[in-house]
Parts: C-alpha cells; sequence; structure tokens
C-alpha cells in the first residue's frame, strides 16, 4: 500500500489550502481560530476508535459492545453536514473542508445523517490514513485471488450467469451484486414480500469520470496540493452544497463538487517514467448521459491554471458506461444505493441475520449491504462471517 505524503487536499480561491494530515494535531493547527474546534469534534472518537470500529464499520441495528461511545459519537453523526460545518466552524476553510469529506455521502449537505460520513473519513484519515494500493487497484483483486488459490480455491470467470439455478449444487452462495442484480438471478426463489423490498431499493446519483494521461504534474497555484493523492475541487461550503443538491434533484452542476486522484505522484508504476496520471468524477443525476468533462476540467483550472496544456489524452465515462461495464453501478451509482438515513439502517431489507436472505445459504455481500461502498471488502468479509456462524 502506498500513502501521500497529506491525506487530503482542499484548495480555496484566494490560493490557500485546507490539508489534512494524518495528524489530528497537524491538520487542527492549520485551521487557524477553528484549531479548539476540529480537536473537540474529532480527538474524543479518535481516541475511542479501538471501540467505535466495529460498531460503525458494519450493520447499524445491533447490540452495542460500547454504548456510551457509540451514543457520543451518534449525537454528532445524526445530524447534517452543513449543521456541523456551521455551528462548530467559524472560517470557510473549516466549513468547505467538512463539507467536501461529507459529499462523499453523495446525499443533499442538509440531509439528517450526512455528517457520519465526514466524521467517520476525517476519523480514518488520522487513524489510519487513506492509503491507496500500488500499481492500481487491480493489485487488491490479484492479491485476493492467489491467496484463494493458495487455499485450494478456483477461479472462474467469462462465464455469464443469468440464474442461480445454473450454478453448482452448493451449500452457501455469496452474491456481490445490487438488490437489481439479486433480483434478475434469484427472483422465482424469493418470497413476495422480500422481493418487494428489493424492487423498492433506491439508487443514488451516478458519477461522470474522467481518466487523463499527464505529460507532468497538475500545475497547482497551491503547492501544498501536491503533497496529497486526493484532492477536493469545489471551493466553499456554499457551493459544494450546491452541486450535491443539483445531482440528487436530477440537474447537472454549473460548477460541480469534484473529486480528484494524483496517484501516480506517489506510485512510479502508475504512469511510464517522467509521465503522470489522474482521475476525476463529479456526481449526475442517476442514468446520466450528459458530457461534464468541460465542467470538471473548469474546476481543475480554477485551482491549477495551464492543467489542459499537461493533458496528453483523457477517456470519459458517463453513468451509462459504468452500468455497461459493470452491472451493478445502477444508473452509475458507486455506492450501492442511496445513503439515505433509512436505507442506512436497514441495507437493504430488514433481516435478523443481516447479509442473509429468506434463501437458505444464500448471502448478499455487495456494496448495498453494510457498512456500504468503499474500497475496504468488509461487505464481503462480514457477510462471510455471518455464513460462519449459522453453519
Amino acid at each position: 500500500m502506498v500513502e501521500s505524503g497529506a491525506v487530503l487536499a482542499h484548495p480555496l480561491d484566494d490560493g490557500s489550502t485546507v490539508v489534512v494530515d494524518r495528524s489530528l494535531e497537524a491538520t487542527a493547527s492549520r485551521l487557524g481560530v477553528d484549531a479548539d474546534a476540529y480537536r473537540e469534534l474529532l480527538a474524543r472518537p479518535s481516541a475511542d476508535w479501538p471501540a467505535l470500529e466495529e460498531e460503525l464499520l458494519g450493520p447499524l441495528i445491533h447490540v452495542p459492545s460500547h454504548p456510551v461511545s457509540l451514543a457520543r459519537f451518534g449525537l454528532k453523526a445524526l445530524r447534517s453536514v452543513r449543521s456541523v460545518a456551521t455551528t462548530r466552524f467559524r472560517t470557510d476553510a473549516a466549513q468547505a473542508l467538512f463539507a467536501g469529506v461529507g459529499a462523499h455521502s453523495v446525499v443533499p449537505l442538509e440531509q439528517r445523517a450526512s455528517a457520519s460520513f465526514a466524521l467517520v473519513l476525517l476519523l480514518l484519515a488520522h487513524v489510519g490514513g487513506w492509503p491507496f494500493a500500488s500499481g492500481g487497484s487491480q493489485s487488491i483483486a490479484d492479491a485476493l485471488a492467489h491467496r484463494l488459490r493458495a487455499l485450494g480455491g478456483e477461479i472462474e470467470t467469462g462465464q455469464r450467469v443469468t440464474s442461480l439455478r445454473e450454478l453448482p449444487q452448493s451449500d452457501l452462495v455469496f452474491c456481490d451484486v445490487a438488490p437489481r442484480g439479486l433480483l434478475d438471478l434469484a427472483g422465482d426463489q424469493l418470497p413476495s414480500r422480500y422481493r418487494r423490498r428489493l424492487q423498492k431499493w433506491r439508487y443514488g446519483p451516478g458519477i461522470f469520470k474522467v481518466d487523463y494521461a499527464l505529460d507532468e504534474p497538475i500545475p497547482w497555484t497551491a503547492p501544498e496540493v501536491g503533497d496529497a493523492a486526493t484532492v477536493h475541487l469545489g471551493g466553499t461550503l456554499g457551493e459544494i452544497a450546491q452541486s450535491e443538491r443539483a445531482a440528487w434533484s436530477g440537474r447537472h452542476a454549473e460548477r460541480p463538487f469534484v473529486l480528484l486522484a494524483q496517484q501516480s505522484l506517489f506510485d512510479e508504476t502508475r504512469a511510464p517514467k517522467g509521465k503522470h496520471t489522474a482521475w476525476a468524477y463529479c456526481h449526475v443525476p442517476n442514468g446520466s448521459t450528459f458530457d461534464m468533462r468541460t465542467r470538471i476540467e473548469a474546476q481543475i483550472e480554477r485551482f491549477a491554471p495551464g492543467f489542459g496544456e499537461r493533458v496528453l489524452a483523457c477517456a470519459t465515462r458517463n453513468t451509462v458506461d459504468l452500468e455497461r461495464e459493470n452491472p451493478n453501478l445502477v444508473g452509475g451509482d458507486i455506492g450501492g444505493g442511496a445513503n439515505t438515513l433509512g436505507q442506512l439502517i436497514a441495507r437493504p431489507a430488514p433481516r435478523l441475520v443481516p447479509y442473509s436472505t429468506p434463501v437458505r445459504g444464500l448471502y448478499l455481500c455487495s456494496s448495498s449491504t453494510p457498512p456500504g461502498g468503499g474500497v475496504h471488502g468488509l461487505c464481503g468479509h462480514l457477510a462471510a462471517k455471518a455464513a460462519l456462524r449459522r453453519t
């Protein structure tokens, strides 16, 4: 795994940058008059992380092992991003930082429980960083495949399965698919009540993504942006909130909030020697085919004038392209479903044993199950543990 010098950078129009370091104290010290507010917001849950980790990164409905720590965290997490940002912080910089991290929720920043995403992601930044795989995410899949084969497992690809009845007889089946995919594979075997629940599952906004081949690193106005593999481009809290409301309500933001990764600065395997790569995406309405490249690049140029001159080639993907490549990305939704409070609590349907289905031995383990989308593998890990407890 690879880590950049800073976890995250959020440039602002005045040429300054908000930087999140692995160190909570170092991050707070950069926030001026909001330093104490940042410490107060995150110091206690950071210290409580060993107790909070299993409570938060799994099914929300459970008997808590650390109820006091969870309740203390929940009082903040159940609020909206906007509410926490405007009541905790006085500066535009600190509010923008919290808004940008909270926008990973892909819901309006005024929505209840959206603050939970900002809090958890900032906690993870301070307790473990935001590392990424050397050589690209394919190396994670390769490592898992190697481990499975070493244990005697077999992997078969290139075979489209349209029904679970096509699979060999087995005691356990794990489906890493969206609810729509499970309906396609096992709809005739599922009870009508459970089937209706899956049919009602709401998918969130999609993304429009651009991959870049670059002649040189991105020429950020603020040099500190080059210290972070992850960059948030969106200006102020108000601008970011407007962008996220637009995607949620079926509109395309004129100035979209852009998530950009410049990992080749820290991983030389990502590009030919002397060259670089980067990718960027913004949120768009589910199923959108609108080309957002110009608007994304305007946001990059806003904080890195001359960026366009560094671009050797690029490839774009709209929501339809993404779903074609991976049917789990319904309408371009990379999170497995809208992160509304109701869908966070029961993901994707209430079950006494999370991850199980009404069909014996059949488990759902996609990002549509707890704890949701992300590069963490916890959905499959927890589904496997749930199945082992029942065998």
